[in-house]
This record gives C-alpha cells, sequence and structure tokens, in this order.
C-alpha cells in the first residue's frame, strides 16, 4: 500500500494505472487505499494454460463484451463472496470509465432453464493502450469466469495487447498461467504496454 485517500474520478484512476497503482480499500466500505504489489502478478499472453477440460467448457459458452459491464461488476461485487471489497463507489466510478471507454468487461453467456440468455460468468477491467489491468471475475455456473479469461487473452492477443496484469498471484490464477514479477519489471513492462496504440480487442 502506496497511499491512503484521493479520489474515483476517471482522471485519477487513469492516472493510477498508468503509474502502476491500483485502487482496494483498507476493507469493504473503508478508506480508499492504492496499491502497487511486490511482487506483482501478470499472465504472459502467450502462456496462458488451457487444459482439454477448459477447452471442452469453451464450447458450451458464449461470449460476448461490453454487454453487461455494471452487471458483471455487481456479480463481483456481491457481498457474499469470500473476501470481497467492492463497493457503490467502485462501481459507480468503473461504470464511469465504462461509459467513457477505458473499462471492459468480458461475459460468458448460456442458454438457461427458461430459454433465455443467463450470465453465467465474467471479468471486467481497464484498458490503457496495449495493457489491460484485470480488477476481478466471478461466475455462476463452473468453468464460466476461466472461458471468459480465455477469450480475453485471445482477443488481447489478435488486438495489440501485451500486458495483463492480474494484480496478486492466487493459486487459481497460478494455475492458469499467473506469474508474479519484480515490481520493477512490471513498471518496466507497464511503461512500454501503455505507449502501444490501444488495443482493439474490445472494438
Amino acid at each position: 500500500m502506496l497511499g491512503v485517500g484521493a479520489d474515483l474520478e476517471p482522471g485519477t484512476l487513469l492516472a493510477a494505472y498508468r503509474s502502476g497503482l491500483f485502487p482496494m480499500p483498507v476493507r469493504r466500505g473503508g478508506e480508499l487505499a492504492w496499491w502497487s504489489p511486490e511482487p506483482r502478478g501478470v499472465i504472459p499472453l502467450d502462456a496462458l494454460r488451457v487444459t482439454r477440460s477448459l477447452q471442452r467448457s469453451c464450447r458450451r459458452f458464449e461470449i460476448r463484451v461490453d454487454t453487461a459491464f455494471e452487471t458483471v461488476m455487481r456479480a463481483c461485487a456481491d457481498p457474499h463472496r469470500p473476501a470481497g471489497w467492492i463497493d457503490h463507489r467502485f462501481v459507480a466510478a468503473y461504470t464511469r470509465l465504462h461509459e467513457l471507454g477505458w473499462a471492459h468487461s468480458v461475459e460468458s453467456w448460456v442458454c438457461g432453464d427458461d430459454g433465455r440468455d443467463e450470465l453465467a460468468g465474467g471479468l471486467y477491467g481497464i484498458a490503457i493502450g496495449g495493457l489491460f489491468a484485470g480488477e476481478s471475475m466471478f461466475h455462476r455456473r463452473a468453468d464460466a469466469s476461466k472461458v471468459a479469461l480465455v477469450a480475453l487473452v485471445e482477443r488481447l492477443r489478435a488486438g495489440g495487447g501485451v500486458l495483463l496484469d492480474v494484480q496478486w498471484v492466487t493459486p487459481h490464477l497460478a494455475s492458469l498461467g499467473a506469474v508474479a514479477i519484480p515490481r520493477a519489471t512490471y513498471l518496466e513492462l507497464l511503461h512500454d504496454a501503455i505507449t502501444h496504440p490501444q488495443t482493439t480487442a474490445f472494438d
């Protein structure tokens, strides 16, 4: 944690991500803090681990982009989730960034039992140049968030993305190929990524 305070205005958030920082409250609903982990978690775009089981799961879902951004955020913010920290301040701030074209969602959809399309899982984050800073993911059906991650990586590869930031390496993310790198290395990669043309992964 490198700082406490400030706000979640679009300019503040974008300046933070460009500097390698991201916001997270000290506790749910608590004071706003700014973080730059040491080490930093990233998923190399050429090293995502897709098992045969996950390949099969990919065929079960329809992928959509930016069709339900706020719904994805609110699902990630479910207070019943373990270690949940996203509150109304973050939903409002990142939805505003989405409206401005900086924040994006990748969504896994299925046909529900009632015949209607059902949001089964997804993720959201911030895209600046060749950077995608992943913020959170959720699932309501098995593998739905993993399938969204596979789709994200495929889109970043095809759309000029160069750096996928996942903040910290959890056991779940490590199983998908996430690695921990020194903060200094991350900042070098970040500087390169944000000087790239804006990724077309979400066009």
